[in-house]
């Protein structure tokens, strides 16, 4: 039959562990991202005032993110590409949700420098420090890059504005 000391063993194992829980907790919790990491989670852009043939670049978690707003001509190009050319083929389909606007991280995948826009061999973007040319779908198309620049995942909230993240 339960005695006494049962009782107070029981009692001392409880509160020893709602001691430990105590103590543990804050250790746990501050592993958790604050509130300015969770900010930076996601962003959204206003898109508005981006005209046809023009690109604005944005950070989100530290990096640059392109978004250009394709003329016609840029997506009948991306599309009209032969994916046997390329060295990581993947359909301009498959990285614009809207084929009007490309969003896409701004880093080369070489070694990670920032191309400039608008330039290099397909009229898009070229990564000057060794030469990577990407077409208007932000695909390697020449030079040491190994894969396309990388699509975030992104949503359209309305017709003015993207969220990235």
């Amino acid at each position: 039959k339960p005695n006494r000391r049962d009782f107070i063993l029981t009692a001392t194992t409880a509160a020893g562990a709602v001691g430990v829980g105590a103590a543990v907790w804050p250790l746990v919790d501050q592993m958790n991202p604050d509130a300015s990491v969770k900010a930076l989670a996601s962003t959204e852009v206003d898109i508005s005032s981006v005209q046809p043939g023009q690109s604005i670049t944005v950070i989100w978690r530290g990096k640059p993110v392109f978004i250009k707003r394709r003329t016609q001509d840029e997506i009948n190009s991306a599309r009209a590409v032969d994916l046997s050319e390329l060295k990581h083929p993947e359909k301009d389909e498959d990285r614009a949700k809207n084929p009007e606007w490309l969003v896409m991280l701004g880093v080369c995948t070489h070694l990670g420098c920032v191309p400039l826009t608008d330039k290099g061999d397909y009229n898009a973007w070229f990564c000057p420090c060794h030469g990577s040319h990407y077409d208007t779908s932000g695909r390697i198309r020449k030079g040491p890059a190994p894969t396309n620049m990388e699509v975030p995942k992104y949503e359209f909230v309305n017709s003015n504005t993207i969220k990235i993240g």
